[in-house]
């Protein structure tokens, strides 16, 4: 039995061994599943020489990990998992005029390159994760990304590494001159040995090394341990600059030789500001192969390649939807070829010169040119590809096996002829993306690793390919990694006595085991361990929520690959995930929380299923705020999960007093309005409002909302319209339960406004619309209601006399949930009802662009507004129609404040065990932001709960955009 108390002794960071983050840290990015026995964070070197003794004294081995986004199962293992985000994440000295940076191992790439951009400089090798990916497993895995082309990889431009070696002792890796390097070798100390066991190696075996090695011309190749690397200095060669540095062998060694603490890397200028890409339409993929080395011979900085398989599945995912306005028809690939020069004169020139020689070669049809802030949405989809591969509905999936293999650029045509060959007669079909420039294409066959036919051909796909790679001269890993997934075919690639050599090179370092065991070398096969089941199937209950395109809850959960896009930090915009941002907690994360669902439900412990504590933990920070439905490229919808979830939990243990009150709070109020004063009086009252706040569990910090002298539908009952004028058309408006029973005065202003302009308003017979039922997981109850609206307003709302909503949660209930909770007999009805459910904005600028609501109607007085949106109406819609509604006056300016969820969420931060976490999220961009305001700046959110968390915050009364228009319209004033 292993004592992890006493290492929780011997540490400052923390030591978890609970059952949940063992879960948590069983997988990474790629296929494999194994748990691990604890997971620790270090918080600095002396943290991680108490691990190494601890693994040392229990023979044990560790395994560092970063952001956990690899995909060869590098951080995947039955050992420590040692995670050094959350705390080794400083940069520790940034020197401008050497242009170097020292940096802890879990600082993430981008935001590196934000500390240093002002100093006009940026870390040159940039991932498709670089918003959250660490540069400490960029490093392990000799990283490289979109423009290797002309910065190479991770390993050029590692200067120097402080390291812990297996025997719990510090050492500095950098390049030496040859007599340091003999004096090293002479210590009597484990840093000694390395250094003479890793010179009389190459001494011996040089011949052998450099014949076996893949093709020199391939500047993408991270196969096995880069011995080869080090003889390219002056100790061997004069002929070569770069001093002996056994950091080239650390880079890409994938954490199984050293413990990284401190890392010293180059920095590099910016390159040019003007950028132009060239989106090159290709009609197949051969072309495409062909058309690379055409664009090649014009020195571009990238060239990457996305297939029509990720151009479909774009379609369905709501951010990346918006990112495909360049794509014109149905091409095979397209091929994004990015060029930076001094002026755009340049650019237009090169970019000439390219679209010429592609059109005399016959490639291409379409050559769409892209510039300036829309560079970073081609790039966005481009870097999106992985997760949404994941998102292809069902089991069969383009898995990760060969997806890293790299030749030679002009060996790629052919490499490509004979893969195809291959996979047909496999009988196989495979995605193509990626980095086509340095002929590393990612190829992901479509397999179903829970078939065992399926399991056998991943196997054989991965065994004949790396014969194909060898014949080509190629290497089996361009920047991924061996890990586990590799680590097997690397004496088929390399030979036995070469390979030899590696495990030599393990045992040297390590002769315990301490790092990272059974990675590179010593693997186990790689197809054990898989993080699916022979035979997994749907999870065995009637769901609430209809699944059928995903084909299956499960199915639906298990689209999350784990590539880990919930990590970014909220310095990069969007919203997903809030709790994570705010803690940096990996458990706070959408990946850990369908990792759990995944494990649990599919290796239940319990008999029950649903009353499994562990699934329970993870979704209770989850805001359900929907960023992930749209953010995460895998369509990754967690709070539609916790909320399904949660209803199977209250089948099976009763539903809990707290959320049957919360799901009813709509009654409650309704009943409240007979005497609303009575009610105000006892919410408002010390004594009974705080017995209220502790049956509901809210916080004492927060206020329970109060209820409007009348509801909104009774104060239209008595309405008489205003505008005698022509009616300009008639709306139905929604009358949610917040806008009905406390927000009142904002449907006043909705209807008065309307009036105004020439509509005509209704409120139809209708109910509430669930909200606050779907966000507790009451979904019986949800669902009930959802019918009832939609049977009530089917043949009512149409796309001339649409149902417009003011809250956006609530509106937006009839888009995203009612078509998936209704049932089957009224599915078309819902999705048919939904497409005519807008928000306030989307009607508004609907009929702005019409020309029937007009600049000239609204004030010429000047108002500078910044606008908070709603995190549904970011997920699902887009506060772009706010924007543009609120710069109608012609002297208004907005200016859209990039934060992501209030942190409020609905219930959720006015529950006393979410407060803090509520306001911390609430600090990190947008209280500052409305403090930041001046005293004349008007202060705009359309969520009731976030003008709320903004009030509670900051003190600042913040409007909806309705009442912002509203004090603007000319007519009102002169009423």
């Amino acid at each position: 039995m292993i004592d992890f108390e006493q290492l929780t002794r011997n540490m400052k960071g923390d030591v978890m061994t609970d059952s949940l983050h063992q879960m948590i840290y069983a997988t990474d990015a790629s296929a494999y599943r194994e748990m691990p026995i604890a997971v620790v964070y270090p918080r600095d070197a002396s943290d991680v020489k108490e691990c190494i003794k601890f693994a040392r004294k229990n023979g044990i081995t560790l395994i560092p990990r970063a952001a956990g986004t690899s995909l060869a199962g590098q951080v995947v293992g039955k050992g420590v998992v040692v995670d050094v985000s959350r705390y080794m994440n400083h940069v520790l000295e940034i020197n401008e005029k050497e242009h170097w940076v020292r940096v802890e191992p879990g600082v993430v790439l981008d935001e590196l390159n934000m500390r240093v951009k002002s100093l006009g400089l940026f870390f040159g090798p940039e991932t498709s994760t670089s918003n959250r990916c660490c540069l400490g497993g960029m490093v392990g895995n000799n990283s490289c990304g979109s423009h290797s082309l002309v910065y190479g990889s991770t390993r050029d431009h590692l200067l120097e590494a402080k390291v812990i070696l297996s025997d719990g002792e510090e050492a500095w890796l950098k390049g030496m001159e040859k007599d340091e390097v003999r004096d090293k070798m002479t210590e009597d100390t484990l840093e000694g040995k390395i250094y003479k066991c890793s010179v009389e190696m190459l001494e011996n075996n040089r011949e052998e090394i450099i014949q076996h090695f893949p093709d020199p011309a391939l500047r993408r190749r991270n196969s096995g341990y880069a011995i080869d690397q080090l003889l390219y200095s002056d100790y061997f060669d004069v002929a070569y600059e770069g001093k002996f540095n056994l950091c080239k062998l650390l880079a890409g060694s994938e954490g199984t030789l050293a413990f990284v603490t401190e890392l010293k890397l180059n920095l590099v200028p910016l390159p040019p500001k003007e950028k132009a890409v060239i989106c090159v339409h290709c009609r197949t993929l051969e072309e495409a192969f062909e058309g690379n080395l055409v664009a090649l011979k014009h020195h571009p900085v990238a060239i990457e390649l996305m297939d029509q398989n990720i151009l479909e599945l774009s379609k369905g995912n709501i951010a990346q939807n918006k990112n495909r306005f360049f794509v014109q028809g149905d091409p095979a690939a397209i091929l994004i070829v990015e060029l930076a020069q001094e002026s755009r004169e340049k650019v237009d020139q090169v970019a000439d010169q390219i679209e010429t020689d592609m059109k005399m070669h016959g490639y291409g049809y379409h050559f769409p040119r892209v510039y300036g802030s829309d560079i970073s949405r081609v790039w966005s989809l481009r870097k999106a590809g992985l997760g949404l591969l994941s998102g292809m509905p069902g089991n069969a999936k383009p898995v990760s096996v060969i997806e890293d293999t790299a030749v030679a650029p002009e060996r790629l045509p052919a490499y490509m002829k004979d893969f195809g060959e291959m996979l047909e007669r496999l009988g196989l079909k495979c995605v193509y993306h990626a980095h086509i420039s340095t002929g590393e294409l990612h190829l992901r066959p479509v397999l179903n690793l829970k078939d065992e036919n399926d399991r056998v051909l991943f196997r054989r796909v991965a065994e004949e390919t790396a014969r194909l790679v060898k014949k080509h001269r190629g290497s089996l890993s361009g920047e991924h990694g061996d890990g586990r997934l590799r680590g097997e075919f690397i004496p088929l690639l390399f030979g036995e006595k070469v390979y030899g050599l590696m495990q030599e090179t393990k045992v040297c370092w390590d002769p315990e085991g301490v790092f990272n065991a059974r990675k590179i070398v010593n693997t186990p096969p790689m197809d054990t361990s898989l993080r699916y089941e022979v035979g997994d199937s749907d999870v065995a209950c009637r769901t609430y929520f209809d699944f059928s395109k995903e084909k299956g809850w499960l199915c639906a959960i298990e689209q999350c690959n784990g590539s880990g896009d919930c990590r970014k930090s909220y310095a990069f915009g969007g919203t997903m995930c809030p709790s994570f941002r705010a803690t940096r907690e990996e458990s706070h994360t959408t990946r850990a929380r369908a990792n759990t669902l995944r494990e649990l439900i599919t290796h239940p412990r319990t008999k029950k299923i649903y009353d499994q504590r562990e699934i329970l933990e993870v979704l209770d920070t989850c805001v359900s705020c929907k960023a992930c439905k749209s953010e995460c490229p895998s369509n990754v919808d967690i709070a539609r999960f916790k909320a399904e979830f949660l209803q199977q939990h209250y089948d099976v243990c009763g539903v809990p007093m707290k959320a049957f009150l919360i799901a009813r709070l709509t009654e409650i109020q309704r009943l409240g309005t007979i005497l609303p004063w009575f009610y105000n009086a006892v919410v408002r009252n010390r004594m009974t409002g705080g017995m209220l706040k502790r049956m509901l569990h809210f916080a004492p910090e927060r206020a329970i909302p109060t209820l409007y002298k009348t509801t909104l539908k009774h104060w239209l009952g008595r309405y008489q319209r205003k505008n005698r004028g022509e009616i300009m058309g008639r709306v139905f408006l929604f009358a949610d339960e917040f806008t009905n029973y406390m927000d009142v005065e904002i449907g006043i202003k909705m209807i008065e406004l309307l009036d105004c302009l020439g509509y005509e308003v209704i409120i139809p017979k209708h109910v509430e619309s669930g909200r606050t039922a779907i966000s507790k997981g009451m979904l019986k109850v949800a669902k009930g209601v959802a019918r009832e609206n939609v049977l009530l307003l089917k043949d009512l709302v149409t796309e001339n006399i649409p149902l417009i909503g003011i809250e956006p949660s609530c509106i937006l209930s009839f888009r995203d949930e009612y078509p998936d909770l209704v049932g089957d007999d009224l599915k078309e009805e819902a999705v048919r009802l939904g497409k005519n459910c807008l928000l306030y904005d989307e009607f508004f600028t609907r009929e702005i662009r019409a020309g029937r609501i007009r600049a000239e109607q609204f004030t010429d007085q000047p108002l500078k507004i910044m606008l908070h949106g709603h995190c549904h109406q970011k997920s699902l819609a887009s506060v772009e129609p706010s924007r543009e509604m609120l710069s109608l006056p012609v002297n208004y300016s907005v200016e859209v404040i990039p934060s992501g969820c209030c942190g409020m969420a609905g219930a959720f931060g006015y529950e006393k065990k979410h407060y803090e976490l509520s306001m911390k999220i609430g600090e990190q961009v947008l209280f500052p932001a409305v403090r930041g305001a001046g005293e004349n700046v008007c202060i705009s959110a359309p969520g009731t709960s976030c003008r709320q968390q903004i009030k509670d915050g900051t003190g600042k009364q913040a409007l909806h955009p309705i009442e912002v228009l509203y004090e603007a319209l000319k007519c009102t004033k002169e009423k």
